[in-house]
């Protein structure tokens, strides 16, 4: 798969994982098993693609990498909160935006 692919393919995920984590804050309870299979195959695509554009570029896996793989992991974690702690869901959104914004951070920036 060429790099632009695999790069669409990451951003197109990391959109549908943002879109239904913080859909998942305003969800009724039934949305819960659908919401958690759609993040959960984003998270997949988004760890996949991102592996792979590491290892075209032959980078390894710098310690922004890292800091970005507990971002996500964070993220996936996000949504099932968001189910479980109604009364906290303002904490949960803002500490979402939080790891997103970290995340996009640690792509241009690269700080180590």
């Amino acid at each position: 798969m060429s790099q632009t692919a695999l790069l669409i393919t990451h951003l197109s995920a990391i959109f549908v994982l943002l879109g239904y984590t913080f859909y998942a804050f305003g969800a009724p309870a039934e949305t819960k098993r659908r919401v958690m299979m759609i993040t959960g195959t984003a998270i997949l695509v988004v760890l996949l693609t991102g592996g792979a554009m590491l290892g075209k570029l032959h980078l390894g896996f710098p310690g922004w990498a890292t800091v970005k793989l507990v971002c996500l992991i964070g993220l996936g974690a996000m949504g099932s909160f968001a189910y479980r702690r109604r009364a906290q869901a303002d904490v949960y959104m803002l500490l979402t935006f939080a790891l997103a914004i970290t995340a996009v951070v640690m792509v241009y920036v690269r700080p180590f």
